[in-house]
């Protein structure tokens, strides 16, 4: 008897899945024996992504390019994932964009460029999913939130204000699909300070704007954690899976924090 908590043998798509945390939660799904549809803004390095990953995991895996902000570009991702495999059973929102400014100084069109990724790509992805999903009665669509969909962030205000209306947005899909078998909900993970994001823009970018050093930066946040370490890929990829299974099938509307004690509501 399969356990309720197996996703072996479906179909996931997964958007910002070239690197960091999406190539890592792509990896997971093959490893867990789904076929993955990765979509990201950079083609050649998710095509190369899904090369990679395909034959790491012996598993399926095809790269598409895609800029969630073009309702076009989405479609054509969903509808790849039908073409090639029939349906869509899980859509993992992740893709993402941070720039860290404060309010007084934040340049306009780069805060709003932060929404229409965060934000308006999400309900595009979300929209396009569920259409999909609603023909075969079932599905699960998981956004990638934050923390700082929980509580505002320090001159951080585009970031946080898109994931907060990301979590409005679950609520609202997640009712305005209850009844027809699709669940949607977010993960809100702590900050996670081992990632290229961190490693390769946000320690500097920090620093700068606090007047500190990058480890400075770095023990600063690891203090802020009751748990006392950053939050890792695979504290994502587990309740990502549970969130992706049957086991989670009375779950719908919620956004769910990893983050090791710092945000508890």
């Amino acid at each position: 008897m399969m356990s309720v908590f197996s996703i072996a043998g479906r179909v996931a798509v997964v958007t910002g899945g070239a690197q960091g945390l999406g190539r890592a939660i792509c990896g997971r799904l093959l490893q867990e024996g789904c076929k993955v549809v990765i979509g990201d803004i950079q083609e050649d390095v998710v095509k190369q992504t899904a090369e990679e990953i395909s034959k790491e995991f012996n598993g399926e895996a095809i790269g598409v390019k895609v800029d969630v902000t073009n309702e076009d570009e989405v479609a054509n991702l969903l509808k790849t994932a039908e073409d090639k495999f029939g349906k869509v059973d899980i859509a993992v929102a992740n893709a993402a964009i941070l720039i860290a400014e404060e309010i007084t100084v934040a340049d306009a069109a780069k805060w709003k460029k932060v929404i229409d990724v965060n934000l308006f790509g999400y309900f595009l992805f979300a929209k396009h999913a569920a259409i999909a999903m609603k023909k075969n009665g079932k599905g699960s669509i998981i956004q990638i939130n934050s923390k700082s969909g929980k509580k505002g962030s320090f001159k951080n205000s585009a970031y946080s204000a898109g994931k907060f209306g990301g979590i409005g947005l679950t609520q609202s899909i997640a009712l305005d699909l209850a009844e027809t078998g699709v669940r949607v909900n977010s993960i809100c993970p702590g900050n996670l300070l081992d990632s290229p994001l961190w490693v390769n823009s946000l320690y500097k970018q920090y620093a700068e704007k606090l007047g500190i050093s990058e480890a400075e930066v770095r023990e600063r946040y690891i203090n802020q954690v009751p748990m006392k370490r950053g939050c890792q890929y695979d504290d994502v990829c587990n309740l990502l899976i549970f969130l992706a299974s049957d086991a989670s099938s009375y779950m719908t509307g919620q956004g769910i924090n990893v983050t090791g004690g710092q945000e508890m509501k």
